[in-house]
């Protein structure tokens, strides 16, 4: 007889113990798993993520002390690293009405200059309290304003003395006489100078600060307003005698002032490109246009014809009233192209020192 075979034999108990096992081992590993995903979930928590740091900011204080006195007039607080001397005015002003930031003048130190309004807060600070030093600069004016005054003077009162209003010339004088064609041409080269420099202030410059006091304005306009009365009173005077060389003294000198006018104006016309193009940082350089060649020998061609225009209009109509006015001219601005010359110096050495500062002779 043949005997039925137990179920646990050898054999189906390494099957079974095979099944056993895999169930086993498959259980181990979701286990297995399931803790690690546990682990990772909470290390991920551990480091929070930069972008839910909260960094901290420290505000500034700024002390603002009278320049004369010494006594504290307020404290502007709360006033972020990245705030400007502007923003520090604008409250300023908020605490005290009566000073509009136009006005204010800051300093660092009592005797020092006076701070820009473009300056950050955080390059003054030394402490987490900043101590500035008030001035009142008086009534300002803007530039644009400054100057269209400025000029605008000239051109109308150079015109009322051309038309020999009767409050200022004797009318009989002025018919008996006859006018010569340098009379003229002067008041259209006189008019043509201040139109161009007009036009310039509206279209062409650009201002880098806000204000000026309205006490330079008025020193300003008594200077050109001043001379041009003087200068047009003689040059439109019925007994005007023209110059000694005639019109060969007239044409050159005509030719002259065009060309300097032709000239001054190309040049500003490229300093406020290359400011407009964001080349501060650049020296002025000569473009295509030969009238701005000139920056090849001098760093202030502007300043050199501007005075090459009134030496001309001097030999153009021979008067000592415009003689004095171009002798000081030249004064002014060479004092003006030697302060940008030495500017120029200082951030563009190799480029500037074989040039002159306004007359290129002079090096």
């Amino acid at each position: 007889m043949l005997k039925r075979q137990s179920p646990s034999t050898p054999g189906h108990s390494r099957e079974l113990a095979a099944d056993g096992g895999a169930l086993s081992m498959s259980h181990n590993d979701s286990r297995s798993f399931f803790n690690l995903s546990q682990l990772v979930l909470s290390a991920g928590q551990i480091k929070p993520s930069p972008a839910l740091k909260h960094s901290k900011i420290t505000y500034f204080e700024v002390e603002i002390v009278d320049v004369q006195s010494k006594k504290q007039i307020c404290i502007v607080d709360k006033v972020s690293p990245a705030s400007t001397l502007l923003d520090v005015k604008n409250k300023f002003h908020k605490a005290c009405p009566q000073w509009y930031p136009s006005r204010v003048g800051l300093q660092l130190e009592r005797n020092g200059p006076f701070l820009k309004d473009s300056i950050s807060i955080q390059s003054l600070a030394v402490s987490s309290i900043i101590t500035l030093y008030f001035t009142d600069l008086g009534q300002q004016v803007g530039w644009t304003t400054f100057f269209l005054t400025e000029y605008t003077g000239p051109l109308l009162i150079y015109l009322l003395f051309y038309i020999r209003l009767s409050t200022i010339y004797d009318q009989m004088e002025s018919r008996k006489n006859f006018r010569h064609p340098v009379v003229h041409l002067a008041c259209f080269c006189h008019c043509l100078h201040y139109i161009r420099h007009l036009l310039e202030t509206l279209f062409v410059h650009k201002f880098s600060e806000g204000h000026t006091p309205l006490k330079n304005m008025i020193k300003g306009c008594a200077f050109y307003w001043g001379f041009t009365s003087w200068i047009a009173y003689y040059i439109n005077h019925p007994r005007y005698t023209p110059p000694s060389f005639g019109h060969k003294q007239v044409s050159y000198a005509a030719l002259a002032f065009l060309m300097c006018e032709a000239g001054n104006h190309f040049i500003n016309v490229a300093l406020a490109h290359q400011t407009n193009s964001g080349n501060r940082t650049c020296i002025p350089s000569p473009t295509y246009n030969p009238f701005t060649w000139l920056f090849l020998l001098v760093s202030c061609p502007n300043y050199t014809y501007e005075a090459g225009s009134w030496i001309s209009f001097t030999v153009m109509t021979q008067t000592l009233p415009v003689g004095i006015f171009a002798f000081l001219m030249v004064i002014q601005m060479s004092l003006w192209a030697q302060k940008k010359h030495k500017l120029y110096l200082k951030r563009f050495y190799p480029e500037v020192r074989r040039k002159a500062a306004m007359i290129p002779i002079i090096f």
